[in-house]
């Protein structure tokens, strides 16, 4: 019925002329026109000290122009996209003004967007989905539904998505996804658009319609600006404004039309018959003579000066105030909503893991079959009891490493275009996946428990399940704090390295019943691991259980206070134990919040050690 009632309403807005103003619906922010003056970025190298590759630049970019950045590779013209987007602040230098005032970031990244070359969309969604929660986390509640219904079939018209609304992300063609990309963040009519190279692995057919729509949005008011690779001639006709980067410096700037009669100015005439946008191009590579060049940079400023523009706009304060609020807790119940249509459209990776349990289940209980209650395993059922940690360490932390450095790539241009802040995505993060890890816990432990004829006990079940259900969630945040900040590769490895002297650790001790040096305790207790194994211990053995059945003439652990006694677990408490468990969960999500926070707005500290990193890298590579 919602399907059906969707494509009606869909249908009315179809009637929209072409003529029509693009995004009618949404509230008209303020124009906003970016000057920059004398911009410098450096970054340093392993063997040279620094490497300058912005030289001093200048230039305007107006509403309601759609701008191209021009140049060859390394010129720097993703860089200078990068700077005047604030996505790349360290090592920036000089004066960027907006509507005359010097730029405040905080604010400018609220009033702008950044459509990076990667088109990254939440996967599992349909188009209209995506459109839906992008309204809702950017529009907030106190937008109608209705209103933003209205808003979002408007833009699936102009950008031509309307056929392909109930298509799921994954099976949109290129052209669909970078179009997606670009009606996202068209949501909340953001004055300023920064794209970087929108056309890239488009077809011919497909970029001039992408930069046709790109054409419209900017007549409507807005600061479009965006880098470009090589357009035909057909597309570069379509610019309203120009800005060629050779070798870091400013080599044209200006209209389009005014390309071919600069470059004969300079003393080089472009052929009838070829592109002006490859020519420049290749005068700025230095293919005709770095001489010519340094005739553009020099000319540049006498035949296409600066020209003082005249801000009529609102201030800086007012600005401000027409930028929606959206609340903690709107952002939190939107992303937990999306991430939870997400887990079920994803069923097939629920179903694995499921059938993973079971099979899990199966095997092991097999290998400890009927062992709990014989006196004469219960070492034996001592590594029954590990294996349920090693399970609990293994399965749930390895999916987190495969999949979660691919998302933090999506999280970060969500997160930098302002969509939520990341306390709302990191509460979302932490109690979605808590229902999945008790239904796959709660799956294993009815299968092993009564299969490896453990006491039927309710407290002491209770007691074994807390126990793999915290070891679990803690094996799956070490897996966040690992993937927040390590690629998959890396995290692949460092992972399975980290958990090898956790579980050597966990068992220092057992075996000897002589108290342990205060240095290896303190290392001993280091491991969570040691926590979850006296409380799997403890539940199995602990508060007084009676001797143990039997079967032969002696069984050397007939009673369960000698093995407690030869593991050095005799005094354990259980609930201190838990309290351990659950301190060192905490402890790792506030480690995760801290690396994630740091991956997205990195302080003064890591910046530093990215640096290292980079140097030691440059050197040894």
């Amino acid at each position: 019925m919602e399907q059906t009632t969707t494509t009606i309403r869909c249908e009315m807005n179809r009637s929209v002329k072409d003529s029509a103003p693009v995004i009618a619906h949404i509230t008209k922010m303020s124009p906003i026109n970016i000057e920059f003056n004398d911009l410098t970025y450096t970054v340093p190298t392993g063997r040279k000290g620094t490497k300058q590759i912005l030289r001093g630049v200048s230039g305007q970019f107006r509403s309601g122009e759609l701008t191209a950045i021009l140049g060859p590779s390394g010129a720097g013209k993703s860089t200078l996209l990068n700077v005047l987007a604030g996505y790349k602040c360290e090592g920036a230098a000089g004066l960027i003004n907006v509507n005359g005032q010097p730029r405040d970031l905080k604010d400018f990244k609220r009033s702008s967007c950044y459509i990076m070359q990667e088109d990254l969309v939440q996967p599992k969604l349909s188009v209209i989905e995506a459109m839906r929660f992008a309204a809702d986390l950017k529009l907030g509640g106190k937008v109608s539904q209705a209103a933003k219904f209205a808003i979002i079939c408007e833009i699936l018209e102009t950008l031509r998505l309307k056929n392909a609304r109930d298509t799921v992300t994954e099976r949109l063609s290129g052209g669909e996804r970078k179009r997606l990309s670009i009606a996202l963040e068209l949501v909340n009519n953001p004055p300023v658009i920064f794209l970087d190279e929108p056309t890239t692995g488009l077809d011919e057919m497909s970029s001039i319609q992408c930069i046709d729509l790109l054409q419209r949005v900017a007549l409507n008011g807005r600061t479009v600006i965006c880098s470009i690779h090589t357009p035909s001639a057909s597309i570069f006709a379509k610019f309203h404004h120009v800005y060629v980067v050779a070798a870091g410096q400013c080599s044209y700037r200006g209209s389009v039309n005014d390309v071919v009669p600069f470059l004969h100015h300079v003393g080089i005439d472009c052929p009838k018959h070829y592109n002006p946008a490859d020519f420049v191009v290749e005068i700025s590579s230095g293919e005709y003579g770095h001489e010519l060049v340094d005739r553009m940079i020099a000319k540049t400023d006498t035949k296409c000066p600066i020209v003082p523009m005249n801000h009529s706009y609102k201030p800086k304060s007012k600005l401000s105030k027409e930028i929606t609020e959206v609340s903690w807790w709107y952002q939190f119940t939107t992303l937990y909503r999306r991430k939870m249509l997400q887990f079920y459209r994803d069923r097939n990776y629920m179903y694995l893991k499921i059938s993973l349990h079971i099979f899990l289940g199966v095997i092991i209980g097999g290998l400890f079959f009927n062992i709990g209650g014989d006196g004469s395993k219960t070492l034996f059922n001592f590594g029954f009891c590990f294996t349920c940690l090693i399970v609990f360490l293994y399965i749930p932390m390895f999916p987190i490493l495969l999949h979660f450095p691919q998302e933090i790539q999506l999280v970060k241009r969500e997160h930098f275009n302002r969509w939520y802040d990341l306390g709302p995505y990191f509460c979302t993060t932490t109690l979605a996946n808590v229902p999945a890890q008790l239904l796959f816990c709660v799956l294993y432990i009815c299968m092993v428990y009564p299969i490896t004829s453990q006491p039927f006990e309710l407290a002491r079940f209770s007691m074994f399940m807390s126990t793999c259900v915290l070891c679990s969630l803690i094996a799956e945040s070490m897996g966040y704090a690992i993937g927040s900040t390590l690629s998959i590769v890396n995290g692949m490895f460092v992972g399975p390295a980290l958990t090898v002297p956790l579980m050597l650790f966990a068992v220092q001790g057992m075996g000897d019943a002589r108290p342990l040096p205060l240095y290896r305790t303190i290392i001993m207790y280091g491991s969570y691991l040691r926590y979850g194994l006296e409380g799997l211990i403890v539940a199995t053995y602990g508060d007084e259980r009676g001797k143990l059945p039997c079967p032969k003439s002696y069984c050397h652990y007939r009673y369960p206070k000698k093995l407690l006694k030869e593991m050095n677990m005799l005094d354990v408490n259980f609930w201190m134990d838990i309290a351990g468990l659950a301190i060192t969960l905490v402890a790792f999500r506030a480690l995760t919040y801290y690396l994630l926070r740091q991956r997205l707005k990195p302080n003064k500290t890591f910046r530093a050690l990215h640096l290292i990193g980079r140097l030691v890298k440059s050197r040894f590579m």
